[in-house]
């Protein structure tokens, strides 16, 4: 396929940003959006051109390190995949494909299409954790958990902390994954001991970062790529306001 890639370039947070038009020839329909940058960085190394700068590590959907706007969503066209693992097939010879980073401004722009998302690190260094005392590790199966309530806790697990919902939401909302963080240890009797510390300060450094406030029209579900529920926004307010009482 022959492609025109519409690449936002910006040398640092500090920079002024601009699209640069790139022509890219015989793409293979087999390659994953990220193996054609590889591609497209190669060429312009090989003309003496400073290549692109974009964010990967796993390449298996598995790590939330590929973050980019591509055509307008985040991940891409198609639904609950990450960049990595959508492949150039769901893309038409001739097509412009525009690519951007995260747009969110507590997510600054560190290079071209890299962001610094350590808000996130942030957030779950102040609760997203469970503590334990240094000791033999219990059994697993110690704690009888019903299934439900263990799927619901692993499905919120599944969040890989890429941004994609704060990327898309038109406030910047990041309440999507932190609602997440908090639900999985919400629902588990490991978790619930610091439950109120947990979502109080995690609530609270998210809105210290500057993430803004939900508003209740599901972007952030529908892009996200591992399709968690908005469902545990609702759990995550109730164990915020569980913790104002009780605290």
């Amino acid at each position: 396929m022959n492609l025109t890639l519409k690449i936002w370039r910006q040398a640092n947070a500090q920079a002024a940003g601009v699209f640069h038009n790139y022509p890219l020839s015989d793409v293979s329909p087999d390659m994953s959006f990220l193996e054609m940058l590889d591609v497209l960085n190669e060429t312009l190394t090989k003309k003496g051109e400073e290549p692109v700068a974009f964010d990967h590590d796993c390449r298996e959907g598995i790590c939330g390190m590929c973050s980019l706007y591509i055509n307008g969503r985040a991940h891409g066209p198609m639904h609950g995949i990450t960049t990595c693992q959508l492949h150039m097939r769901h893309f038409r010879e001739g097509n412009t494909i525009v690519i951007e980073p995260w747009r969110a401004r507590p997510f600054p722009v560190i290079k071209d299409l890299i962001v610094d998302r350590s808000g996130f690190d942030k957030i779950m260094q102040v609760g997203g954790f469970v503590s334990v005392n240094t000791g033999g590790t219990p059994d697993a199966n110690a704690i009888p958990i019903p299934k439900e309530i263990s799927d619901t806790a692993m499905d919120a697990a599944a969040c890989i902390g890429c941004g994609a919902c704060v990327a898309k939401c038109k406030n910047a909302s990041a309440m999507l994954f932190v609602s997440a963080k908090v639900s999985q240890l919400a629902l588990l009797p490991q978790g619930k001991p610091e439950r109120e510390r947990r979502v109080m300060a995690m609530v609270e450094t998210m809105d210290g970062l500057g993430f803004g406030n939900c508003t209740n029209e599901g972007e952030c579900e529908a892009e996200c790529p591992k399709e968690i529920s908005i469902s545990h926004i609702a759990r995550m307010n109730r164990e915020y306001m569980r913790a104002m009482v009780v605290g």
